[in-house]
């Protein structure tokens, strides 16, 4: 049987790693890198006989490079701390990795926001490349949104990742705060210019295409909330590029 290594990246997340780590149990390697959490992550981790290397984050994509870096496996599982594997999902990872036909393996993953799980709003079946042979897939240098990219024919599982990306409204404000600050810095070092209203426009795009161009109506009251957080968050990614080429000179 192949070897196969599952690797998260971490940053205070006491609050998910044990189950994250004991999702993955069937893993012959399970590899923590963290970037300085102030919580319990790193005893957690060390607790459940993970591998645990410090590294300091220098974007998302640099780290996922970074773990997938230390994995010694003859196949890569990319877990993030909020995931889950069930044991449905696991049996399939097993099974693909013991037949070895394809080079990489997606799934689709099933999140939930604030305990309702949706099954629109462009999140399901939200199609992810996790499962690959090493030395096949590197995640893209990207500060924020990195994904990996696998050289070689890539096929797909049918059993979702279960995903808890936003367990009460605050985790998702922290979120669109940190993110957009990252992805204006992003715009803003690749000389990206912006007019005032584009912040405006495409925010209000944002809702438009969450709330009624992916059916996210059909989300109940979850889904106009997740459409609205989805509108701020691109009408301040906006916001802060338009501010940041008028302060620093541009």
């Amino acid at each position: 049987m192949p070897v196969l290594s599952a690797i998260i990246i971490t940053k205070n997340e006491a609050i998910n790693i044990a189950e994250c780590l004991d999702s993955v149990a069937f893993c012959d390697e399970r590899i923590v890198v963290d970037s300085g959490s102030e919580d319990d992550t790193v005893k957690i981790a060390e607790g459940r006989n993970a591998r645990v290397s410090f590294h300091a984050f220098e974007g998302f994509g640099g780290q996922f490079n970074h773990a997938l870096s230390l994995a010694q496996g003859d196949w890569v599982l990319s877990v993030d701390a909020d995931e889950r594997i069930s044991p449905a999902l696991a049996a399939q990872i097993q099974q693909a990795v013991r037949e070895g036909t394809f080079d990489g393996y997606e799934m689709p993953r099933s999140s939930s926001f604030c305990g309702r799980v949706m099954r629109h709003s462009g999140w399901y079946p939200d199609y992810v490349l996790r499962l690959w042979k090493r030395g096949r897939a590197r995640w893209t240098d990207a500060p924020v949104h990195p994904s990996p990219v696998c050289d070689g024919p890539v096929a797909r599982l049918s059993e979702p990742i279960i995903h808890f990306p936003v367990r009460k409204i605050d985790d998702a404000l922290s979120r669109m705060d940190r993110y957009s600050t990252a992805a204006a810095e992003m715009l803003f070092a690749k000389g990206r210019r912006v007019w005032f209203v584009t912040g405006i426009v495409r925010g209000a795009y944002a809702f438009f295409r969450t709330y009624v161009l992916r059916a996210g109506f059909l989300d109940g009251r979850e889904g106009f909330l997740l459409a609205v957080l989805n509108a701020e968050g691109v009408y301040y990614r906006y916001m802060k590029l338009w501010l940041m080429n008028r302060l620093r000179g541009r």
